[in-house]
Parts: C-alpha cells; sequence; structure tokens
C-alpha cells in the first residue's frame, strides 16, 4: 500500500512541471494576453473552455485549429485572431492544457 501511494506521489509530482511548462508556453506565445484560466479576459477562461469541450473527444485537435487559425462567434462577437507564432506541436500541447483547466 504504501509503494502505490509513493507512485501516485511521483506520477503527480512528474506532471506538475508539465502543467507548469504549458502556462509558460501560454504566457511566451501571447495566449494570457486574452485569456486567465479562472476568469474572462477578452477571451473565456480556460476553465469555461474545458468545462465546454469536456464530453468532446476530439477537443484537443479541435481547439489546436482554432489557436493557429483563430475563429470567432463561438464565445460571443469578438473574434480569436490567428496565432501565427505557435507551431502545430505546440498547439495540441497548448489545448491539451486548456482542458486539463479546473
Amino acid at each position: 500500500m504504501k509503494f502505490a501511494f509513493i507512485l501516485a506521489a511521483l506520477a503527480t509530482a512528474a506532471a506538475a512541471p508539465a502543467a507548469f511548462a504549458n502556462a509558460e508556453l501560454a504566457q511566451k506565445k501571447n495566449c494570457m494576453a486574452c485569456h486567465a484560466v479562472d476568469k474572462k479576459l477578452v477571451g473565456p477562461a480556460y476553465k469555461d473552455v474545458a468545462a465546454k469541450y469536456a464530453k468532446d473527444k476530439d477537443a484537443a485537435t479541435k481547439l489546436a485549429d482554432k489557436i493557429i487559425k483563430g475563429g470567432a462567434g463561438v464565445w460571443g462577437p469578438v473574434p480569436m485572431p490567428a496565432n501565427t507564432q505557435v507551431s502545430a506541436a505546440e498547439a495540441k500541447q497548448l489545448a491539451t492544457w486548456v482542458l486539463s483547466a479546473k
């Protein structure tokens, strides 16, 4: 039982830097200029995006595409511009991180 607890603790600790790295990537790629994890700014809060797409198995792919190409109309009249600074791999990483927001 102790061994299982230690493994769970190690897994949690190993996951924490990845989540932090994604927050850093979001900051570096200017996502945080319009979004926050827990509140609406210009765009929706990431926790609201995660809740909206929670049951969509293709959400990470859809959101990664929106990060790269931009979008409009889903969250109101303000369009999200395309982010040309983000690679496809980074967009997928960011989308996965956004979907994990609580």
